[in-house]
């Protein structure tokens, strides 16, 4: 990109192995733009295979778990309510060890040192070497757990950490299966990054490579390899990332319409709305921050089920009718109407209704205007339904229609007071990516009777601002977004969880933004 222009783009069809679709796009792009490889000044890519591994059940490392929480953490074991597949790739490798911390910072039981070398000999008997270390309440105090870190580094070199207070929240269960699941994709986060990394070095080029981030900002490939949960929300982020950068609105309802599914986020502030609730990532329970996204069933391969003497019926009953969730996904282009297939689907649908103009168009049967009206506005209906469910205030929302699907959006909507489509809507995940911000956040349990807010508040704002700058952030464009602040009153004393985020340029990098994103602070009381 140069300035707010886009100089070149490809879409290239998924490959078996990483690196080389990686790099037919890259060198698609080079070659449109005319640029050398050496003129790249950095690379950002967003990637799905983590939420795929997990979706998939495959590729997942066996994992050891240090739960430090006995004896009152053993009514609840690890991986409980977990999938039975999911927990049959992590393996039964969990030991409950003494430790942990009450609710006001009491210890549950002394840390046991003896008792955690006993465990990881054990592990490395086993051969496990992603271990996962939890404890209660370790937000507040993560002292255990670094110790016990501190065991595995000292006494098993070869395993690679995951400890939960670098990722999930004060919530005991849902950190430590945020915790399991990052251990279990470590070993594929390092082939994939060393993947994309190898591609990039084919190419010549040497410039830094970038991973997106679950809130829309970007973190160092080496980041992602250590923390690839980190980035399982980056797809529709990146398109909603993409769709504020191209339409300069930063407060809107993104509908990113891909293959299979419809992703629907909120805008705010230029940023992703975050859920603030506990995500479920392949069946798991995590309070690890994501993006508070709905995704619904319909997108450009979506299968229509219809009888096929129906098409040309004068009227169509809504039971004759049944629209997804399935779908022909990637492989639309052999199994669709519009190129030679035997499947009906949303994009022959849209194709026949004049609403998009692609494929062979004489491949499809003959729909009467009737059938045609009757499921183009069943597919308005689940889109409508969807804006509804995220919207959170009265009144219209404007919608930003991006993706390859985007055209099964119709101009008018309920709910909708516009509906903007942006040039480029079919790469705007690319040019979310392309875009981004480096991003850093700090999170931490703050007693307000020993550290004045004030304080505390200007201690985060001055760690989460380094940490910005150590992620390869120009120290002059930080800005902080965000500032959340939730007072707890189940603690003693005046006591808030506080979480400040921060984003910055590139350094000697820097790429036009719609407009500042304001900060943005909230205060909240949790009871």
């Amino acid at each position: 990109m140069d300035g707010a222009a886009i100089v070149a783009w490809t879409k290239q069809p998924t490959t078996a192995d990483v690196s080389s679709g990686v790099a037919a796009a890259i060198r698609a792009v080079l070659s449109q733009g005319a640029l050398a490889p050496a003129a790249v000044q950095a690379v950002m890519i967003g990637t799905t295979h983590f939420t795929n591994a997990l979706v998939e059940r495959t590729r997942l490392d066996q994992v050891g778990v240090l739960r430090l929480a006995s004896p009152s953490g053993e009514a609840l074991p690890p991986l409980t309510g977990w999938p039975d597949e999911l927990k049959h790739c992590i393996g039964d490798h969990a030991f409950l060890l003494p430790g942990g911390y009450e609710v006001d910072g009491r210890e549950i039981a002394p840390f046991d040192a003896g008792k955690v070398r006993a465990a990881v000999k054990e592990l490395r008997t086993r051969g496990i070497r992603s271990i996962a270390i939890s404890s209660a309440f370790a937000p507040i105090n993560a002292s255990m757990e670094e110790q016990a870190g501190a065991i595995v580094r000292a006494d098993y070199p070869d395993a690679v950490i995951t400890v939960s207070n670098a990722i999930g929240r004060i919530g005991f269960i849902e950190r430590e299966n945020a915790a399991i699941l990052n251990a279990a994709l470590t070993s594929l986060a390092a082939n994939v990054v060393a993947s994309f990394e190898q591609a990039l070095a084919q190419i010549g080029i040497a410039a830094p490579l970038y991973i997106s981030q679950n809130d829309g900002t970007l973190i160092s490939a080496a980041q992602a390899a250590a923390f690839p949960v980190l980035t399982m929300g980056s797809g529709p982020t990146n398109s909603m990332r993409g769709a504020a950068f191209l339409t300069g609105v930063t407060d809107a309802i993104v509908m990113d319409v891909g293959g299979t599914t419809t992703d629907i986020g909120v805008l705010a502030n230029g940023f992703p709305r975050e859920s603030s609730i506990a995500v479920d990532i392949g069946g798991v329970r995590t309070n690890f921050r994501m993006p508070d996204i709905l995704a619904i069933g319909l997108g450009g391969g979506t299968r229509v089920h219809l009888d096929p003497s129906l098409y040309a019926a004068g009227e169509l009953a809504a039971e004759a009718l049944e629209v997804g969730p399935d779908s022909v996904g990637y492989r639309i282009a052999q199994d669709a109407l519009l190129f030679g297939g035997s499947t009906l689907t949303s994009s022959d649908v849209a194709v026949a209704a004049g609403r998009a103009a692609f494929g062979d168009r004489a491949g499809l049967p003959e729909f009467s205007p009737a059938v045609l009206g009757t499921v183009w506005n069943r597919f308005q209906a689940i889109l409508e339904e969807g804006v509804d469910r995220m919207k959170t205030t009265r009144g219209d929302a404007t919608i930003l229609a991006v993706g390859g699907g985007s055209f099964l959006i119709a101009d008018t909507l309920k709910g909708a007071a516009q509906v903007i489509r942006p040039p480029h809507a079919a790469v705007a995940n690319a040019v979310g990516a392309a875009i981004a911000q480096v991003g850093a956040q700090a999170e931490q349990i703050v007693a307000y009777d020993q550290v004045p807010r004030a304080t505390a508040i200007e201690k985060m704002r001055e760690e989460v601002t380094a940490r910005a700058v150590a992620a390869g952030g120009d120290p002059a464009s930080v800005q902080i977004v965000e500032v959340d602040e939730v007072f707890l009153s189940y603690l003693p004393g005046r006591a808030a969880q506080l979480r400040v985020r921060a984003v910055a340029d590139l350094a000697g990098l820097t790429v036009q933004a719609p407009r500042e994103a304001p900060k943005k602070t909230l205060v909240r009381h949790a009871h």
